[in-house]
């Protein structure tokens, strides 16, 4: 599995030659990402909620791949409409089985609208069964919350993507409980330097998980990669 941050809470995984990207928000839109929506290819878009720093290039990708996206039913909607045919509209807690695993909806708590303004549900995050044994934890835009814990009753995750910025997410000392609470064994912070009110100081939250949780905290330069 590889897995490449392009920035904010946008993420590209690629796994047994399958593409999925993440909250595709991208240069211009986004300041810091190296890439255009011109510029990516995607099998399976995956959507967390209908905020414009998660979508902005959402529609543009989807047409251009002719990727699936997996979102919430009300963002399912919204993308036909704009001419996006191929969508899977789930809902709360439930999941789908695609092609390189099994997604389910996990609750964030968060807002969510679109950028017309639009009503887009509610926010989410996934947890993704991949084939190929790795579970991953992507939560979303979300404040720490305690349904948190049933990820790690069930056996927890092999990684967490997690935010950190604070403001208007929970920051790094929620986050430091949440990886703990998904039981995760590695962890990639998101959402976080994009614009002055979440920037924080990644590298120590980093060593903090470790010195506090052992729990072992890749983090990626934009544009950067790792694999697992």
């Amino acid at each position: 599995m590889n897995i490449t941050w392009y920035g904010h809470s946008t993420f590209g995984i690629e796994v047994d030659g399958v593409k999925l990207v993440v909250d595709p928000f991208l240069k211009p839109n986004n300041p810091v990402a190296p890439v255009t929506a011109a510029q990516l290819d995607a099998d399976f878009i995956l959507v967390t909620h209908g905020h414009g720093d998660h979508v902005a290039d959402l529609v543009a990708l989807a047409k251009r791949t002719g990727a699936l996206v997996i979102c919430n039913f009300e963002i399912s909607n919204w993308l036909g409409a704009h001419g996006v045919e191929k969508t899977a509209g789930l809902n709360t807690g439930g999941s789908g089985v695609f092609p390189f695993g099994r997604v389910k909806l996990t609750i964030a708590h968060h807002s969510s609208s679109l950028p017309d303004g639009t009503y887009a549900g509610n926010p989410y995050g996934f947890l993704i069964n991949f084939n190929d044994g790795h579970d991953v934890y992507i939560a979303g835009d979300t404040a720490l919350t305690y349904d948190m814990k049933l990820i790690g009753d069930v056996g927890g995750v092999d990684l967490a993507i997690l935010p950190i910025g604070d403001f208007y997410t929970m920051g790094p000392n929620d986050a430091l409980i949440a990886a703990q609470w998904v039981k995760a064994k590695h962890v990639i912070p998101c959402h976080y330097n994009t614009f002055p009110p979440i920037e924080v100081d990644a590298s120590a939250f980093a060593k903090q998980l470790m010195r506090e949780a052992g729990i072992d905290c890749t983090i990626l330069g934009v544009g950067e990669s790792v694999s697992l």
